[in-house]
């Protein structure tokens, strides 16, 4: 230090900065923010946004994010574009006009055992198909279509809401292939009669096949439809003055009980959604 800084009596500090007078906030002298208005459209219940169009399996949340922001989404009608946003699990969502759901899409399918009942409250004691698929997921998922207490095959399970609409439409149709076991024999003329078409309650159903089931006696047939219509296979049969002794559906939109044992379920491949997709 040189004589002229001692006699100046000045101190020096590495913190001043070169003379710079630094800038306290200490009694309140700190800039004013302004604040930011509340959208009318935000909410603090519900989950974001983001992570309902991310669960619904449409796209992960840093892209929904984007879709957000470009437009893409509604909620109950209304366009949202606010990041943050939370909706509630019975809020209509759509992405680009679609609704969805708030859980991942699941599909399942079950070779349903006898004995089991399918939709509505079992009767006492009685066991329903959704303890098999119980372990299978946590989503709530319904089955699509119906099959007696009895009957057995094949059963899919979705909550994919738009995927089982679609399959219950009657002009959409679904390809279905049972094996029936009748009371008795199945005569030559019945079956022709059945090929040709039946009316139940004065609609005809169109079957598009039946036969006899190779080294099989004539009360075990195989019949190929594409109705949907509840009880169908029973009530054809009962209208030629049959009984179906048992029922097992083997093919469902061109799914099979390939390598599915009794009882055992299994979750639909990609492709296998796609193709149910495009009946």
């Amino acid at each position: 230090m040189s004589r002229n800084d001692r006699s100046s009596g000045k101190k020096f500090s590495g913190r001043q900065g070169g003379g710079q007078k630094k800038k306290s906030y200490a009694r309140g002298n700190a800039p004013i923010k302004p604040k930011l208005e509340k959208s009318p459209l935000s909410n603090t219940d519900g989950i974001r946004l983001n992570k309902y169009i991310a669960n619904s399996g449409v796209c992960s949340r840093r892209d929904a994010d984007m879709y957000i922001a470009a437009g893409n989404v509604t909620v109950n009608g209304k366009s949202i574009t606010e990041m943050g946003y939370r909706v509630k699990l019975e809020d209509d969502v759509r992405f680009d006009g679609r609704r969805l759901n708030p859980e991942k899409p699941e599909y399942i399918l079950l070779n349903k055992p006898a004995g089991f009942f399918v939709t509505g409250n079992p009767e006492k004691g009685g066991r329903t198909v959704m303890e098999l698929i119980s372990r299978a997921t946590s989503a709530k998922v319904s089955p699509v279509g119906k099959l007696d207490n009895q009957a057995k095959g094949l059963l899919l399970f979705t909550n994919d809401g738009t995927l089982a609409k679609k399959l219950a439409k009657p002009k959409n149709g679904i390809r279905q292939i049972y094996q029936v076991t009748l009371n008795k024999n199945l005569s030559k003329e019945d079956l022709d009669n059945i090929q040709k078409g039946v009316f139940i309650e004065g609609s005809k159903v169109i079957i598009t096949n039946i036969s006899f089931i190779e080294d099989k006696p004539h009360n075990e047939v195989g019949i190929e439809l594409y109705s949907i219509k509840e009880h169908i296979v029973t009530r054809i049969f009962k209208s030629l003055g049959y009984e179906v002794e048992s029922l097992d559906r083997v093919v469902f939109g061109g799914l099979t009980k390939k390598d599915l044992s009794r009882g055992r379920h299994r979750n639909l491949t990609e492709q296998e959604v796609i193709n149910l997709g495009m009946h």
